[in-house]
């Protein structure tokens, strides 16, 4: 594998920007591809977006489930070798490793099972819409083991301080849908046309490469991978370790997902074309949180190792320059959203009637980017420390919120757009809380560490 990242020695930033940017280099490489999916699928019709939409919800849902042993398995991994005990990293890697694969094979067999009664869920009006979502929901949930385990691959490896390899296997995933795509969705050559399920296809076979390449990368590991047996008998004691530190952030993520889902039903209530809208604008706003988030993952390693090296100062220090890139570019992706909508929507869906929803889409939830960067930012740090408990919290009450909220403000003059500010206003409220609650907390911190001192 490459050369890991020295966290715990050395200036800071720079330590932390070269673990960071290959990181948000593969958010954005597998936001890619769902936005590669949309690019072409918006070229088949808006009933094509809308059955992707209510599909992938199902495959969102599943990065909840995933958050389970890889938040739990990246955290100790982190803390392991930040103690230098490389014999329990490689154990904690190994249980992660085979939780994943157990709730994986699980997720995709119930997807398959209830593919009609969970797409039937969105209350979806177009029979065609409907037939398209659940060959969707069935060829990319059935085969989600490959996404789970490329999760929880990244996390490991990204524990260990090397950013390189996680975006080295996505790049070439990528490479490999953005082929497949018009291949398989149009029919091109020998290959026949298959509309929304070449989509799905592309994108599993990317998934099967990425896991791969993985393989293929570690099998030089000379620090944990080589000690891992995944055939041997797991360990009660790290996979209780996991998941208690994994739950929280699963049950948040569930959650999160679960009211996302309940929201779009409401939204289906304007049609198939709301929400086709919702879909694109959405994947379009991930640039923003899924480079947070990527960033946030260093921030996550970062403060694992020197946390569980004892280094407070560091973890602060840490702390504070991710905040500096959180707030730029929350900004950046602000302006972008609030001044260049109509030109960023027109590349996905280029049906005139559905932009001026997609404007007000992007325009809206723009507004709040810099408070979601500052949440996912603080997220990662307060994970680092072992503590998913606050950010789980904060999430699931303020995220909850946002039932209510479309519901009232939806039933007034905005409409539609009631929906989209609920979502707004509460990332703003999510953003302001999670932050004050990491700066208290951390004080605690430093003020136990100087007791014992």
């Amino acid at each position: 594998m490459k050369r890991s990242v020295n966290l715990l020695e050395g200036p800071i930033f720079p330590a932390l920007t070269k673990l960071a940017l290959p990181i948000m280099g593969t958010s954005l490489v597998q936001m890619a591809y769902n936005m590669i999916d949309m690019i072409w699928i918006g070229r088949v019709g808006s009933n094509a977006v809308a059955a992707v939409g209510a599909a992938g919800m199902y495959m969102w849902l599943s990065n909840g489930v995933a958050t389970l042993s890889r938040m739990g398995g990246q955290i100790k991994v982190a803390h392991s070798l930040g103690a230098k005990d490389t014999q329990e990293a490689a154990g904690y890697a190994r249980s992660a490793v085979q939780l994943g694969i157990i709730t994986g094979l699980l997720y995709g067999l119930l997807a398959v099972i209830f593919n009609g009664p969970l797409i039937d869920f969105f209350n979806l009006n177009s029979p065609q819409v409907i037939a398209d979502a659940r060959i969707y929901l069935v060829i990319t949930c059935g085969m989600v083991v490959f996404n789970f385990v490329n999760s929880i691959l990244t996390g490991i490896v990204t524990a260990m301080g090397n950013s390189q390899t996680p975006f080295v296997a996505t790049c070439i995933g990528l490479v490999l849908n953005i082929v497949l795509d018009p291949v398989l969705i149009f029919g091109i050559g020998p290959f026949p046309k298959m509309g929304v399920a070449g989509a799905a296809l592309a994108t599993v076979i990317a998934q099967v490469i990425v896991t791969l390449a993985f393989v293929m990368a570690i099998r030089g590991d000379t620090v944990i991978f080589d000690k891992i047996r995944l055939l041997s008998r797991p360990s009660r004691m790290h996979m209780r370790t996991i998941v208690t530190i994994g739950i929280p952030m699963c049950i948040q993520s569930l959650i999160f997902t679960g009211i996302s889902m309940f929201i779009a039903r409401i939204i289906a209530g304007w049609g198939d074309a709301a929400v086709a809208v919702q879909k694109v604008g959405s994947q379009i706003e991930s640039i923003c949180w899924m480079t947070a988030d990527g960033f946030s993952a260093a921030v996550n390693s970062f403060v694992g190792q020197n946390y569980g090296a004892g280094n407070i100062k560091r973890v602060k220090k840490g702390y504070r320059t991710a905040v500096g890139v959180a707030v730029v570019w929350g900004i950046l992706c602000m302006a972008i959203l609030i001044l260049l909508p109509q030109y960023i929507f027109g590349i996905f869906i280029p049906e005139a009637e559905l932009i001026p929803m997609g404007v007000d889409y992007l325009q809206i939830l723009g507004v709040s980017q810099l408070f979601m960067c500052m949440e996912i930012m603080t997220s990662g740090a307060f994970s680092g420390m072992g503590k998913t408990m606050p950010p789980a919290v904060e999430s699931i009450v303020l995220t909850s919120a946002r039932i209510p909220l479309a519901l009232v403000l939806s039933a007034t003059a905005l409409g539609l757009n009631g929906i989209w500010w609920s979502i707004t206003i509460s990332s703003i409220l999510k953003g302001i809380v999670l932050v004050t609650w990491f700066l208290i907390f951390f004080k605690s911190v430093e003020r136990k560490r100087a007791r014992e001192l």
